[in-house]
């Protein structure tokens, strides 16, 4: 059985990588978040704009060098600008579903950040699999 897990965790390790940076850079952000609002009363939105800034660059150099191997450094100013606009993008739609989820229907604003962040993570895997790190040597040596 465990042999079976290993095999299946070896052909899926982008993912299982990709979740792992994900779960970090969450916690990056969830700690800056709770922190800002809790011990230095910052509004929650304001807080979940500057915690979701420092995720992001926690997570941009998580994926780009350990979950999708991209160590080509001469691209780096390109997918940093990409990963960017995809990041603003997100941080909008993060905020506007924060407000909606927290002032209109009344959930905790920390319960209403995972489950943007869980939302956020799903199509950007995608995103930033087939477009921003899109490294054909590391997937074919992971195949």
């Amino acid at each position: 059985m465990l042999e079976f897990l290993f095999k299946i965790a070896i052909k899926h390790k982008r993912i299982i990588k990709y979740i792992i940076s994900g779960t970090t850079a969450f916690s990056v952000d969830i700690l800056f978040i709770y922190v800002l609002t809790e011990w230095f009363y910052v509004w929650y939105l304001l807080s979940a704009v500057l915690a979701f800034t420092v995720a992001f660059f926690v997570s941009f150099y998580l994926q780009k060098f350990w979950t999708f191997r991209d160590n080509d450094r001469k691209k780096i100013y390109k997918q940093m600008g990409l990963y960017l606009i995809i990041g603003l993008l997100n941080l909008v739609i993060n905020t506007g579903f924060m407000y909606l989820l927290v002032d209109v229907f009344g959930i905790w604003y920390l319960f209403a950040q995972v489950i943007m962040c869980g939302s956020i993570g799903l199509y950007s895997f995608l995103i930033y699999n087939f477009l921003i790190f899109n490294n054909k040597k590391c997937q074919e040596m992971e195949k």
